[in-house]
């Protein structure tokens, strides 16, 4: 088998790890203090990987473990390319480096910009047109901290694997739609990720305030 990722790197020695399709330990086998990050990009190159929690012999506790299920991709591999320096900058400063969901001033390399259409429902390779309108910016991009792009991914994998869209601290809200994915929307229709609070948490904070001033 061709190894997909450059040898010595964190997603060579993961995938390397997995290939044997065994249950795997997240705490004390796989590279790295934080792995979700690496799994996602390689289930973005197309491989099926599942995930479990169960006891851990080494750990002595239970643990998050995971098993690659094909050493060859079963999907589609759809690439994120990275963003233009020219755009980040645009993005940066159109929303004056405020953090979305903190509304916190930020210095810019504390900021991730991040496509609110979370890159496990695409279906096509992404295309960036650095001179886009500032109204298709603001529909695309949003600004988040590293920890809480990695918060908002977890919520986007689980709703796509369950259905269940994800909450933000508890609270059961939705501006449009309710706590399950649509059926009516393809799982790559973008419309099914409105109203949830990690799509647009600017509007999703605007609408709940409305509804309790109304009341």
């Amino acid at each position: 088998m061709k190894h997909p990722f450059k040898e010595g790197t964190k997603l060579s020695k993961l995938f390397t790890t997995l290939s044997d399709m065994e249950w795997h330990c997240g705490k004390h086998e796989l590279p790295g203090t934080q792995p979700a990050k690496a799994i996602q990009i390689i289930k973005q190159h197309g491989f099926k990987i599942d995930k479990k929690t169960m006891y851990c012999n080494i750990c002595k506790e239970r643990t998050v473990h995971r098993q690659l299920l094909s050493i060859e991709p079963e999907m589609p591999s759809y690439v994120r390319l990275q963003i233009p320096a020219q755009l980040r900058k645009r993005i940066l400063r159109f929303y004056k480096n405020t953090e979305a969901i903190t509304l916190r001033k930020m210095v810019p390399n504390q900021l991730e910009v991040d496509h609110r259409f979370p890159q496990v429902r695409w279906s096509c390779d992404e295309h960036y047109d650095t001179n886009m309108s500032e109204e298709v910016l603001q529909r695309k991009f949003q600004l988040l901290t590293r920890q809480h792009n990695l918060w908002k991914s977890r919520y986007c994998e689980r709703c796509k694997e369950t259905g269940e869209r994800g909450t933000f601290i508890g609270i059961d809200y939705f501006y449009k739609g309710g706590e399950v994915w649509d059926e009516e929307y393809q799982d790559d229709d973008e419309r099914g990720c409105i109203g949830c609070f990690w799509y647009d948490p600017e509007t999703w904070r605007n609408s709940l305030n409305e509804e309790l001033r109304s009341k």
